[in-house]
């Protein structure tokens, strides 16, 4: 509320202002002063004193930011001004502006307020009245008032009344605002101006508004405040106007049946809506009734409403349900207080009490014999507890006759029958009656209670007839496990398996058969039922098994069924085939490999091999050729680089077992296999240099030399002469022959090159394939391909043998030193490798023997016998054989 004084000297800057306001917010967003307000307050203010209420909502609807420029003042949301210090005015005025700001529009205004000094009283203004000072009481802070709910009156009713001391010294009005007064609910209060007397104008409802906080305030009629708004409660007393009433319109619980005394069953909540913790809310409880006119057996708690067993009689299968009607009072249960009721349905829950029992204790039934899997009979199970419960549901079980197991019993779960049924064929020539005993429980266990039976379960007799049927031929036994020995070959017995006629217990008649669809390991004699293999059994399938149903047909067609189980052992004493040796040497000239297969097995696991490559990149670059039954030639398919290749052989025997063995072929840039690792252990130790090139430069010198030497040497001989063979490097010298030479017989021995003799009247002939040297009009010529063996050789005459022994000791002391060291020093070429124009030497692989080397440039003569040739090496002495025939 504002002075009176303000209200006066702003009414005309509030006209103009609303006569402006429309074109102000077109032109600007901002208003930077919605009015000045004016409080005369006295010269000096105590910190807190309240100097007046500024209408903030006239000036700015929606604030969010409050402020005042002057820190001596604090402004609430209300609009009420108070001091925070001491103020002095010294002046008679003094002025500060309080700042509003609503952030969200941007909005900012301003309010000028304006504090005038009072320069002395004016009692007749004020209407001041002339009293004597005495002490009083002071007023302004009554007690909390109160009201009584649902008064009748008379309206308006007054509850209190609120004063100031200041009305002493000046004109005080009285003011109110809050819930009841300018608030919902609207006008249910007011307050008189002059006295301060509070007055209700109707009844209130409690539960509805249990109070109501009023401020009231105490004004000079030019808006001073000599009082700070007083907060007023008025409390309005609970009259006991609400009955308690139930949470639910109906309680339902479960209790075992035959429980003990005291168990809890549950619990009834009631509510009240009057006020808490007085009688009007204090509750209690009682049965009413029970639905059955028996004696009472269930006890309520007054206070918490806790239902209980009070006796242990119980029964389900009497009485099901139980119904009680409770009540609840207020007033402590007073006759007076108010009262409402409510139902409880206690439902007796089922324990397994009652044994299943049969209606009869004795059934009989007929079956065929052989049948499987047909019922014979349903024996109906009875039981008085809560069907469809698991102390309803019934368990059989055959306790005594089916000790083999050819009966099986179930339960029907829709009418809880025991279902007999054959599972395994009777056998009427067996026995031709089966008595079975049978028993029946319940799926929980039996609970003994009082007035129940001590038995839990009971049983009854089932006699099975078993009627005669002509039935089919029977396996015996319907499960034959035999054993196949994994070396047999194909038609060994491997057992014998035979149906009988159950009639006559003999086999005459029976024809036997595999099923269609069952595996080809063994067959069977029609007749004898005899069971021979059907193929042969590779290591691959040691240790496996196979299920063969086999078929028996009698003479009137009847079919039985019976079962081979066969598992294939382990063949110990057969070996696979192998081959030997297993790493070869390749040179060059791609020689094929002669490949031998070897088994110590007898037939049909032996001769003839069938070999094959087992790996396809390797078999596109390699190829085999059958020789005869045990071996074959290895060799590839096409230009291939030099290499270590391992390449897998398949060898199958005669009955078709495979065994496979990893063939090393060193593919080696070679004349003969012995060279092989020679070079490559002396070319990967060198290392070409400046030096090492100087060497290759005089050695291509020195063979020039050579040369010129070997061109000058002549011989006088007519007839060439046998050279024999150079025992003390162990090769045979090769011949330029290229006519094919014997076969070789022994596979493991490398075919043997031959020298051969050719006649030269004179000079010596030299050309890309070897040296031709004349000796005494004889010439010997050294080639590098040859394949004459040495019964060729001999065809010459004895003559010829006389003049090569000759001729080779001559060469063999007169060139020997010479040619060897001149031939070393230009042996190799620049890439390391043999120089394939000059002979070579070969590696020392024994003793060496009486012979020399064979020469070419000799042309001395010196008679030497050839007797080393009955001395040789037993390495040597099996080529001789090879290669000369006896």
């Amino acid at each position: 509320m504002a002075p009176a004084a303000a209200r006066q000297g702003g009414s005309l800057c509030r006209t103009a202002c609303r006569q402006l306001l429309f074109g102000l917010l077109v032109l600007s967003l901002f208003c930077e002063a919605c009015k000045k307000v004016t409080f005369n307050v006295p010269s000096k203010l105590e910190a807190g004193t309240l100097v007046g209420r500024v209408n903030l909502k006239e000036c700015l609807k929606s604030t969010e930011h409050i402020s005042s420029s002057d820190p001596d003042f604090r402004i609430l949301e209300d609009g009420s001004v108070y001091t925070t210090n001491i103020i002095s005015l010294s002046s008679e005025k003094k002025t500060f502006t309080i700042l509003l700001k609503d952030i969200q529009r941007h909005e900012e205004k301003k309010i000028h307020v304006n504090l005038l000094a009072h320069q002395k009283k004016t009692p007749k203004t004020r209407h001041t009245r002339d009293t004597v000072l005495r002490r009083t009481k002071r007023r302004w802070a009554p007690l909390p008032s109160s009201m009584m709910e649902n008064s009748l009156g008379p309206f308006p009713l007054q509850i209190q009344q609120v004063q100031s001391d200041t009305a002493q010294n000046y004109v005080i009005h009285y003011s109110a605002a809050g819930p009841g007064i300018d608030q919902d609910p609207k006008g249910l209060f007011y307050i008189e101006r002059e006295t301060g007397n509070i007055f209700a104008t109707g009844p209130v409802d409690r539960e509805q508004y249990p109070s109501f906080q009023i401020i009231c305030y105490a004004t000079t009629p030019d808006g001073y405040s000599p009082e700070k708004p007083l907060p007023h409660i008025i409390k309005i007393e609970d009259d006991n106007d609400n009955a308690p009433f139930f949470t639910q319109d109906l309680f339902e619980f479960v209790v075992p049946e035959h429980c003990n005394a005291g168990t809890v069953v549950g619990k009834v909540i009631a509510e009240d809506r009057d006020e808490p913790n007085t009688l009007h809310t204090k509750l209690r409880y009682r049965i009413v009734s029970e639905q059955l006119p028996l004696p009472q057996m269930f006890s309520i708690h007054p206070e918490s409403g806790v239902i209980t067993t009070q006796i242990q009689q119980l029964d389900r299968e009497i009485i099901s349900k139980h119904v009680l009607l409770i009540e609840v009072r207020d007033m402590d249960g007073q006759s007076f207080g108010l009262c409402n009721t409510g139902t409880v349905v206690i439902n007796v829950g089922d324990i397994n009490d009652n044994a299943p029992y049969f209606g009869h204790s004795f059934y009989e039934t007929k079956v065929l014999e052989n049948r499987v899997n047909v019922e014979i009979l349903r024996i109906p199970c009875l039981d008085k507890d809560e069907p469809n419960s698991p102390a309803w549901n019934c368990r059989f079980s055959i306790v005594k006759g089916n000790e083999d197991n050819h009966f099986a019993i179930t339960t029907d779960g829709r009418t809880n029958e025991g279902v007999l049924c054959v599972v395994k064929g009777l056998d009427y020539e067996t026995t031709s009656l089966r008595i079975l005993e049978i028993a029946a429980s319940n799926e929980i266990p039996y609970a003994v209670v009082p007035y129940s039976s001590s038995l839990s379960q009971s049983s009854c007799t089932v006699r099975v007839t078993i009627l005669d049927d002509d039935e089919g031929p029977v396996f015996k036994p319907c499960l034959f496990p035999i054993t196949i020995d994994g070396c047999v070959t194909v038609g060994t017995v491997v057992g014998k398996y035979l149906a009988e006629d159950p009639e006559t217990g003999n086999s005459e008649g029976i024809r036997y058969r595999i099923a269609p669809g069952q595996s080809n390991w063994i067959t069977i004699d029609e007749n004898s039922g005899e069971l021979r293999t059907a193929k042969f059994f590779d290591k691959d399938m040691t240790g496996r098994q196979c299920n063969i149903t086999v078929i028996a047909v009698d003479q009137s067609g009847k079919t039985g069924t019976g079962t081979v189980l066969a598992n294939v052992g382990a063949c110990d004493r057969y070996s696979y085939p192998t081959v030997t040796p297993k790493d070869f040497t390749m040179c060059r000239d791609r020689k094929p490999v002669y490949i031998t297969a070897v088994t110590s097995n007898e037939s049909p696991y032996s001769a003839p091999f069938r070999f094959d490559i087992s790996d396809r990149s390797m078999g596109s670059g390699w190829q085999t050729t059958q020789q005869d039954d045990r071996s074959i030639l290895l060799s590839p398919r096409t230009d291939i680089p030099f290499g270590i290749y391992k390449i897998p052989i398949n060898v199958r025997d005669n009955a078709g077992r495979l065994g496979t063995t990893m063939v090393t072929v060193n593919y080696c840039d070679c004349t003969t296999p012995s060279d092989c690792g020679t070079v490559r252990q002396s070319s990967s130790a060198i290392t070409l240099g400046v030096w090492a090139i100087l060497a290759m430069i005089l050695g291509s010198l020195l063979l020039l030399l050579i040369l010129i030497t070997l061109c000058g040497c002549y011989g006088t001989g007519a007839v060439s002469k046998h050279v024999p063979d150079d025992l003390a490097n162990q090769n045979l010298i090769i011949s330029n022959t290229e006519a094919p030479g014997e076969e070789v017989m022994d596979p493991n021995i490398i075919p043997l090159q031959a020298a051969t003799v050719n006649s030269c009247d004179q000079g010596v002939g030299m050309g890309t394939i070897g040296h031709e040297v004349k000796t005494g009009g004889q010439s010997f010529e050294m080639s590098k391909g040859g394949h004459q063996t040495l019964e060729s050789v001999r065809g010459y005459g004895q003559s010829t043998v006389e003049q090569g022994r000759y001729s080779y000791s001559e060469w063999q002391n007169f060139m020997h030193s010479r040619l060897g060291e001149k031939v070393y020093m230009c042996r190799q070429d620049e890439e390391n490798k043999h120089s394939e124009d000059y002979v070579l030497p070969y590696n020392y692989e024994g003793r060496g023997s009486l012979a020399g080397s064979v020469g070419c440039c000799s042309d001395q003569q010196e008679v030497e016998v050839l007797d080393f040739l009955d001395q040789l090496e037993p390495k040597f002495r099996t080529l001789a054989e090879t290669c000369v025939k006896r």
